[in-house]
């Protein structure tokens, strides 16, 4: 899904005493791999942000590792040592890279005394595009190939548990305005109801159909007809 927003985000990877050349005898047993503690809020209000998921793709061999932030916006976990790790804040469908944590391999004698810290900020999206979210010509049914990425919304709903959202259907401007408009209402309206059925909450969702009135390409090609006609994800809190 490609999503129609830029995250805004730095990351802070604080350098930890990594290790320790002579290991002491308690500390024989202890794990290789690196501990990592991470932190994410909001970029402007300095929230901290839960129902998060970072992962962390291992540049050595494409090996993922994930997280999810609680109620405080923090997590744990460990990570391999000797290897870069991108990372991420995954997406509905997809994910970007926004910087790298880099993890000393360490030698037979050597052990990692103090966790590695990641704080992130970044701009939470206020919106979204459902790509893939498709209906049969004409109708308010949902095409096989449009549960995928409306189930990966009623995921992200339940990771989501305060937030609020508005389903804004939209339309190209082929046939009558009034037309266009109820099909867009009654596409939205699809949406949600798929998604009380999954058991979201009836007071966390509100359709709202736009018919042909907020165009975002051009509707003289059917490409930019095509990106007209969407389903399109608003939070409202």
């Amino acid at each position: 899904m490609k999503q129609q927003f830029f995250y805004l985000l730095m990351a802070f990877c604080l350098p930890a005493v990594l290790f320790a050349q002579t290991t002491p005898p308690a500390a024989m047993n202890l794990p290789k791999d690196a501990p990592v503690n991470v932190s994410i809020a909001d970029a402007k209000s300095g929230n901290m942000l839960s129902g998060e998921i970072v992962v962390f793709k291992s540049r050595a061999n494409a090996t993922e590792f994930q997280g999810l932030s609680d109620s405080t916006g923090k997590f744990a976990l460990r990570l391999p040592n000797g290897s870069k790790y991108d990372i991420y804040i995954l997406g509905f469908h997809d994910s970007t890279s926004y910087t790298v944590l880099d993890i000393p391999m360490l030698k037979d004698n050597q052990y990692y005394k103090k966790p590695f810290v990641v704080d992130i900020q970044f701009e939470a999206p206020k919106s979204f595009v459902l790509d893939n979210c498709t209906f049969e010509t004409g109708k308010a049914t949902l095409q096989p190939e449009a549960y995928k990425v409306v189930d990966e919304l009623v995921d992200y709903l339940k990771r989501k548990e305060d937030e609020k959202i508005e389903l804004g259907g939209h339309t190209d401007n082929v046939g009558k305005a009034e037309a266009n408009l109820v099909l867009s209402t009654a596409r939205a309206n699809t949406v949600r109801a798929y998604l009380l059925e999954k058991g979201i909450a009836p007071e966390r969702i509100t359709a709202k159909g736009y018919g042909m009135t907020m165009p975002v390409a051009e509707n003289t090609t059917a490409e930019g007809r095509g990106l007209n006609r969407r389903t399109e994800v608003k939070i409202l809190e």
